[in-house]
């Protein structure tokens, strides 16, 4: 079988669908080629876009920000992963990017969360998505899309239906197993797609697996293994050629455990937050071609104290019963600085913030976060009358003492059980031209998303990951047909 397009993107999420809409409407023809049905770990997320300077919602809602606040800010997040020029476009460029986006049909809100969270109810939709009030001017720049519960499901869905106005055709069930190359360049994709019986029982599947795949691995990846069995007997061979090029935007690695544990090993036994998809799929395919990588040490592991936010009150201490870090900062940056503990650590309360807290548990959570935070405050801990006891009975050092007793200590350590796991993501990739989001040394290759080195390739706060996703997808929607001569 063959097939031809301008543009090939390989994977449908945030940054696909991004490529896609820019390109399309630079006037190419699109062909989209998508292992499962789309969406992707964009699908499964909170849907939140690290947005400021001036946004819509940010001004509705009375919060003065600024592009350079916003820079000042993400250059102490994103140091040396992508150059000041980059970061400085991100933000001066932020505001009207959310605006795009809207343009697309995403819904926001400037419904101002008022307390520290790592992610808000359903009655906010802006909030302070990272470590701001570690540094100056602060401001909330986590834009969650309107939505219940988590949202990551209809800020994909609208993306999705975007795309389709714009013409593209979506070709699912179809995994993209190597690049096409003539004189140097990338020119096309070799594929196994599946149709008619074996494609509808392979979405099927994977559709059935997706959730049970991030909370209960053992039922999720025996539904995955037999679609993947399906790809296997009844995927058909497909080229497709792409005039113009290529644009790989296929997420990550961390369902890949050998990818992992060979590029950070430190991150063995954390939840992989993602999809069978992000197997490292599409950096392979950019490397076969002549692609190089970087930052795949870098993973992000998060370890959220909060909601409720009284637990912000906490003192964090390692093995040794030493105070280490800042509680109020964003989980990401707590988890950095426990895997660097050896992945042990405990928050340390007394008993004012437990009292506190619990009360804060109704008001304070989403639905998906409240079995959580009940395990915590219940299960999750151990009390005694002191210090030195609750120290004993956790089996670490004796930390110093502070406030009210009794004290409890919550185990918030990488592995500290089934009700407590500590999620992870990749975030590194193709090295990518950072004006034009190509491929370095692969002329007609592409790459955006979590498959390249971005804004977020060095650490992680909530929303930056989809706002990389738009900014790097629409970059190389826009340059594969500017590139192109088009």
């Amino acid at each position: 079988m063959e097939d031809s397009a301008d543009v090939v993107v390989i994977g449908f999420g945030a940054a696909g669908a991004c490529a896609t809409i820019e390109a399309a409407g630079a006037g190419a023809s699109v062909v989209v080629l998508d292992r499962f049905a789309g969406g992707g770990a964009t699908a499964l997320s909170g849907g939140v876009v690290y947005a400021g300077g001036g946004t819509r919602q940010q001004v509705e809602a009375g919060v003065a920000d600024t592009p350079e606040a916003m820079f000042a800010y993400l250059k102490h997040e994103v140091r040396d992963a992508v150059s000041e020029a980059t970061l400085r476009r991100f933000c001066e460029d932020s505001a009207k990017m959310l605006a795009w986006l809207e343009d697309q049909g995403v819904p926001f809100s400037s419904a101002l969360c008022p307390f520290k969270t790592s992610y808000p109810t359903d009655d906010y939709y802006l909030y302070q998505s990272g470590s701001e009030d570690a540094w100056s001017d602060p401001a909330p720049r986590g834009h969650r899309t309107r939505a219940k519960g988590t949202s990551g499901k209809v800020f994909f869905a609208r993306l999705a239906e975007a795309t389709r106005r714009a013409g593209a055709r979506i070709m699912s069930q179809t995994r993209a197993v190597e690049l096409i190359t003539a004189d140097g360049r990338v020119t096309g994709v070799r594929c196994r797609t599946l149709t008619g019986l074996p494609q509808a029982l392979h979405r099927t599947l994977t559709r059935a697996g997706a959730k049970p795949w991030l909370y209960y691995p053992p039922l999720g990846k025996r539904l995955f293994a037999l679609a993947a069995w399906v790809e296997r007997r009844f995927g058909r061979p497909l080229v497709v050629t792409a005039r113009q090029g290529v644009v790989i935007s296929a997420g990550g690695f961390v369902a890949n455990r050998a990818m992992v544990h060979e590029h950070a090993p430190a991150y063995r036994g954390a939840l992989a937050l993602g999809t069978p998809g992000d197997d490292g799929g599409g950096i392979r395919l950019g490397v076969a071609a002549g692609g190089k990588v970087a930052r795949l040490d870098k993973i992000s592991a998060w370890r959220f104290v909060t909601p409720p936010s009284a637990l912000q009150r906490g003192v964090l201490v390692d093995a040794d019963g030493r105070r280490f870090g800042d509680v109020t900062r964003y989980g990401a940056a707590i988890g950095d600085e426990i895997v660097a503990r050896g992945g042990r650590a405990w928050l340390l309360i007394d008993d004012d913030i437990l009292r506190v807290a619990r009360a804060q548990v109704r008001t304070q959570t989403a639905p998906f976060q409240r079995w959580q935070v009940r395990y915590l405050l219940n299960r999750g801990l151990v009390t005694a009358p002191t210090v030195g006891e609750v120290a004993a009975k956790a089996g670490i050092g004796t930390p110093q003492p502070f406030g009210t007793p009794p004290y409890s200590l919550i185990n918030v350590s990488v592995r500290a059980g089934f009700g407590y796991p500590c999620p992870t993501l990749t975030l590194g990739g193709l090295v990518v031209d950072e004006e034009t989001g190509q491929v370095q040394g692969v002329p007609g290759l592409y790459a955006a998303g979590r498959s390249a080195v971005g804004v977020c390739s060095e650490s992680y706060v909530s929303g930056l990951s989809l706002a990389d996703c738009v900014f790097s997808g629409r970059r190389a929607g826009q340059q594969v047909v500017k590139e192109a001569g088009c």
